[in-house]
């Protein structure tokens, strides 16, 4: 049965996550919800990071979902729907996968979609188990840059990728962008509630933009691992192959980057 979202709209909100999880903290969800915000004003990434979007030059929203499944049988959930965000461009673009897939769209480990090594878009998931009786409420943030200009890049301190950067994508209309990707998550989680990541581990690999390159594994500024990056394993732990040995990269606060 397709999930009916609630859908909530909103010109400014400090964070669409952390709307969401005040209301899974103060018990007050109750049935799956997106919430957008033209602009977020303290959007969060992965390791504390902020997520910088200005009016209209970024798609930002959050959804909650009550997961019948445990935490812990959530391995590989984030990148599962980084192929929905994927598929959600394909359909509000009417560009085929493989036409994106040739002009540099691919998925980074664990959270992050790149175009041509630049990052697109990236998510955050938050939430939990309240006890065991209770549904695992998770909040998936998802932040996509529609256009960029210098000024933006400044801010960040670093180059960045945006749809309009795509061939035959002159101005993407973001509330089509995000009903596209609500349709595709809504499949998605369905799917995964039902067999897990090992249902996407193949397909995941084949937009892996750092399959086979020798790559490192950084936390706390140093590097844990240095390697041949394998893909993910059917519980979406990264693979490192270093000395003809694979080392498993589950989570936690690592970055991962190509070595230069």
């Amino acid at each position: 049965m397709a999930i009916n979202w609630i859908l909530e709209s909103v010109d400014q909100s400090a964070s669409t996550n952390e709307d969401l999880m005040a209301r899974w903290r103060a018990g007050q969800l109750w049935e799956p919800i997106a919430r957008k915000a033209i602009t977020q004003t303290s959007g969060k990434g992965r390791l504390g990071r902020a997520w910088v979007s200005h009016a209209k030059q970024a798609l930002t929203f959050s959804v909650a979902y009550p997961f019948k499944k445990s935490i812990s049988e959530l391995s590989g959930l984030s990148l599962a729907c980084g192929l929905a965000v994927i598929k959600g461009i394909s359909q509000a673009s009417g560009i085929s996968q493989e036409d994106l897939k040739k002009q540099g769209l691919g998925l980074k480990w664990p959270n992050d979609i790149f175009l041509n090594d630049k990052k697109l878009a990236g998510m955050l998931l938050e939430g939990g188990q309240i006890d065991s009786s209770q549904p695992t409420w998770l909040v998936i943030g998802i932040g996509i840059n529609l256009t960029t200009d210098e000024a933006l890049e400044n801010c960040i301190q670093r180059p960045i990728a945006s749809l309009d950067q795509i061939s035959q994508v002159e101005a993407m209309d973001a509330d089509v962008l995000w009903l596209a990707i609500l349709k595709e998550l809504a499949e998605t989680i369905e799917l995964f509630e039902q067999h897990s990541f090992a249902k996407f581990q193949d397909e995941w690999n084949s937009w892996d933009i750092y399959k086979n390159k020798t790559c490192t594994i950084i936390q706390n500024e140093q590097i844990q691992h240095e390697g041949f990056e394998r893909g993910v394993d059917d519980q979406g732990h990264l693979l490192i192959e270093s000395n003809h040995q694979i080392q498993k990269i589950i989570s936690g606060d690592v970055s991962l980057k190509a070595k230069a």
